[in-house]
């Protein structure tokens, strides 16, 4: 009896284990779903809008200029960031705000990207923090589920 136990709770830890695994391969490399919160990329992506993020894009470094990205906060890593990637190495951005007379232009260091919120008037984005790693990268956007 006390094998048949062990036996089962074996079992079930070695399922457990190999379904984690694909979890986080599938998470990790394939990608996921993600609630986006805030006004920052409003009209685009509408605070609470469910979104599918892809992850395979930032493994093949098949990131463009346009892309929406998911990308880990440069000044809280504990949260993630919703933002479009404006610049890529190399690339001459405007580094003020858009309310400013006199206008910047910086470039996008290499190993870098610019990203900006759609809502320029309400993002805190590359313009406060400046070029983002491209190891921050998490994911592209590449569905609206809801």
């Amino acid at each position: 009896m006390l094998r048949n136990v062990l036996g089962k709770t074996f079992r079930f830890l070695g399922y457990t284990v190999q379904y984690g695994c694909i979890a986080h391969c599938v998470f990790e490399y394939l990608g996921r779903i993600v609630v986006c919160s805030g006004p920052s990329m409003e009209p685009t992506i509408q605070n609470s809008d469910i979104v599918f993020s892809e992850n395979l894009s930032r493994h093949f470094y098949c990131i463009r200029k346009g892309d929406i990205v998911i990308v880990q906060n440069p000044n809280d890593p504990k949260s993630n960031i919703c933002k479009r990637v404006i610049g890529l190495e190399g690339d001459k951005v405007c580094t003020s705000n858009p309310s400013d007379f006199l206008r910047s232009h910086s470039y996008v260091p290499k190993g870098h990207v610019w990203l900006e919120g759609d809502n320029l008037r309400n993002s805190k984005d590359s313009r406060c923090y400046g070029p983002v790693p491209y190891g921050l990268i998490r994911g592209r956007i590449c569905l609206k589920v809801y």
